[in-house]
């Protein structure tokens, strides 16, 4: 909850007249707790998942010739009820994993120093963060996959589920045992644990690396993707191949970009396969 009682205290305690996106935030937050404003966080995940992947879901459903050429595994057809299970099984998992972590997460939360109160960040800073939050995730979210859920416990007790489709849609992005998403909560929030943030930047996080993982899911490639211009971008062909090798893959763990698989040498098996499968284009 802000600190202020109106927009003119509010002014007063900042020094300037405040900007139109810091008018509306305070018009909108001023009354709400800042638990509520945190659960807010929850919302967003729980809209992004049950929207974003919806555009591929319907290309899928269709079955359409023009889009089989970018279909990743043409020849694996999932059906309405194929998505709506795993939509469900993830709604319940969220309801049961998310809704109880946002009481308990609150009181870090707090702790670390992300805050509700003005000014708002500047655009140069929110970016900035995102950044550095992108970067840290990924490094973290490749070693706890490689050593942890790819390890043989690991896999046979947890990762496991997430592997049941081996020709994901988007849905199948959190498609994973309630135990893994605590697993990968812990490079979520290890960008924000070292570099605090406003609570919007948070949830702008968190669904942003959301969509990506759905992205990373949807089993489409898509030549004309904005996302082919970010260098070292994994994107969906890429992580397709570490579902449809399963279990026994130890390739491509990377979440966001490459360059671990790269300079870790986890990348080997899937760029042998695509060489091997571009000399059968050009013959």
């Amino acid at each position: 909850m802000l600190p202020y009682q109106t927009l003119e205290e509010a002014t007063l305690a900042l020094g300037r007249n405040l900007t139109l996106a810091e008018r509306l935030w305070y018009n909108y937050s001023a009354q709400k707790s800042d638990f509520l404003l945190y659960s807010h966080n929850a919302l967003f995940m729980i809209l992004v998942f049950s929207l974003v992947p919806l555009p591929s879901a319907f290309m899928e459903l269709s079955q359409s010739k023009r889009m089989d050429k970018f279909k990743i595994q043409p020849n694996v057809k999932r059906t309405f009820s194929d998505m709506f299970n795993c939509y469900k099984y993830v709604m319940k998992m969220l309801a049961f994993v998310l809704g109880p972590l946002q009481f308990v997460s609150f009181p870090a939360i707090k702790w670390l120093g992300i805050h509700t109160s003005l000014p708002l960040p500047s655009l140069w800073e929110v970016l900035s963060q995102l950044l550095v939050y992108f970067l840290i995730e990924d490094y973290a979210s490749y070693w706890f996959h490689r050593l942890l859920l790819h390890s043989k416990w690991g896999y046979h007790k947890i990762h496991y589920v997430h592997h049941e489709y081996r020709a994901s849609f988007g849905f199948t992005a959190l498609y994973t045992h309630w135990a893994e998403i605590l697993v990968f909560g812990i490079p979520t929030f290890l960008g924000p644990a070292m570099v605090p943030c406003h609570m919007i930047t948070l949830c702008l996080w968190t669904s942003l690396r959301l969509v990506e993982a759905i992205e990373a899911h949807n089993g489409f490639e898509f030549p004309w993707s904005p996302t082919k211009f970010i260098p070292f971008y994994v994107g969906a062909e890429y992580h397709d191949y570490h579902h449809y090798v399963g279990g026994q893959s130890q390739s491509n763990f990377a979440s966001v970009l490459t360059y671990c698989d790269f300079i870790y040498g986890t990348n080997k098996g899937y760029r042998h396969r695509k060489q091997a499968l571009e000399k059968l284009k050009g013959k």
